[in-house]
């Protein structure tokens, strides 16, 4: 598969198994409890050390400590942490450095000004991923709401580092979305989703299916 997909908040052996037979090269454990999708890190571990070789597991945080990070990281065999709060490029270096895995920044977008602002983590995050900046009430979650953003800000800009695309992804917009962008790589969650936090089978098999013919 030329397109790398991640399917995030994993949290049952049915899902992962549904992302590993589709063809993923990434899944997501979220570890932020205001989130439905969030997972207790023993289980992850569990379904961490299950995973094919080839496939790694990548920890969702939101500006964590370190001692929150430690208690994951003694728990699940991570091989990559995403960051999706409002760290600082410094504090991506800083977990960079304590921890000795790649980072992956995500970077919120409702406009031109947020992926120009991408540039700033570049230089110290292994990966950037760009989701939708999420709306302005009280509920809303740092990602994972289902909304897309204009896909055209990131048309022929030059991002500095490897980068993927997410927010609001699901089978049936994958192929626009990557037209449009030109995305490596692609991450969905609530798309693939039949109800908040609950990972449908056959919606992951469609979208790594769709994933297979771009």
């Amino acid at each position: 598969m030329r397109l790398q997909v991640k399917i995030c908040g994993i949290r049952t052996p049915e899902a992962q198994e549904a992302a590993a037979r589709g063809g993923a090269r990434l899944v997501g454990f979220v570890f932020y409890p205001p989130s439905p999708r969030d997972i207790d890190p023993v289980l992850a571990g569990q379904l961490a050390r299950a995973l094919p070789t080839g496939i790694r597991p990548v920890g969702l945080f939101v500006e964590p400590s370190d001692d929150a990070l430690s208690a994951v990281l003694g728990t699940v065999p991570l091989a990559m942490i995403q960051l999706h709060g409002d760290e600082t490029p410094a504090r991506v270096a800083e977990i960079k450095a304590q921890t000795g895995l790649p980072v992956m920044k995500a970077v919120r977008v409702g406009g031109a000004a947020d992926v120009k602002a991408a540039g700033d983590f570049a230089a110290v995050s292994d990966m950037i991923l760009f989701d939708a900046r999420p709306p302005e009430r009280v509920t809303a979650l740092p990602g994972g709401n289902g909304i897309a953003f204009d896909w055209s800000l990131l048309d022929g800009r030059e991002i500095g580092a490897p980068w993927m695309l997410s927010g609001g992804l699901t089978p049936e917009n994958l192929a626009a979305a990557v037209a449009a962008t030109g995305a490596p790589a692609v991450d969905t969650s609530s798309g693939v989703e039949d109800r908040p936090g609950h990972k449908s089978v056959e919606r992951i098999g469609a979208f790594l299916a769709a994933a297979g013919t771009l």
